[in-house]
């Protein structure tokens, strides 16, 4: 124990003390500024597999003062609820911002974006999702708000990284910050409205690798970055 609480302490002292160094370096190059636009709109097919867009029904809304400070982090943000010939429903909730350098992704994450609507959120679990493109970490929450119950999947990407948050993503973040430029990404986000959570979890993995399989490569590549196979 003691052995593995020195070693948590040299990692801290090396991130705080590359973060000082990223910091004092001050990246100005973006990332993004030298590769394609993501245009999410067009980029996310509107039918796939059996699956279409339900104009009828979107994701849970936000608050005008928390939709105000998403304007501000993100340059896009695209919500949609798809739904198959079983009548089940998935709902797809995508944000991209070109500056990912510090904390800004967390105010979309669902632990706080579905509690600032009056949600309880329970913390969830960290799984791997197999694609054919390589394993995707994942996150596993649980939304509730009285008889609605809101299982969630979803995902970060720093780069051309994918990094749920921690120290993975802060390892990232100063990485990008030391070689002077500043990394775009994006926070995906899937969920379903089940009593049965596990199903739904099936069902939402499903649903992802059949979206990601109809993804244009580079739109791919913003969505879940690099994955180890």
């Amino acid at each position: 124990m003691k052995r593995l609480s020195i070693l948590h302490l040299g990692l801290g002292g090396i991130l705080v003390a590359a973060s000082v160094a990223a910091m004092a370096l001050k990246p100005t190059e973006k990332l993004a500024e030298g590769q394609p636009r993501v245009e999410l709109e067009s980029a996310v097919p509107k039918s796939f597999d059996g699956w279409r867009v339900d104009p009828g029904m979107a994701p849970v809304s936000v608050s005008p003062d928390v939709r105000a400070r998403l304007d501000k982090i993100y340059d896009q943000l695209l919500s949609r609820t798809y739904v198959n010939d079983k009548g089940e429903r998935i709902m797809l909730s995508i944000a991209y911002g070109g500056d990912q350098s510090g904390e800004s992704m967390q105010v979309h994450r669902p632990e706080y974006c579905y509690a600032a609507q009056g949600f309880q959120v329970a913390a969830g679990n960290v799984d791997a999702l197999t694609t054919k493109f390589g394993r995707l970490g994942v996150r596993r929450v649980l939304a509730t708000k009285g008889l609605r119950r809101e299982p969630i999947t979803y995902w970060l990407t720093v780069g051309d990284s994918a990094a749920l948050p921690g120290w993975r993503r802060k390892v990232l973040q100063v990485a990008y910050g030391l070689s002077g430029r500043i990394p775009d990404g994006t926070l995906v986000r899937v969920s379903s409205i089940d009593a049965d959570s596990a199903a739904a979890y099936r069902a939402q993995d499903d649903f992802i690798n059949a979206l990601l399989n109809h993804l244009r490569a580079g739109d791919r590549a913003k969505v879940i970055g690099a994955l180890p196979q």
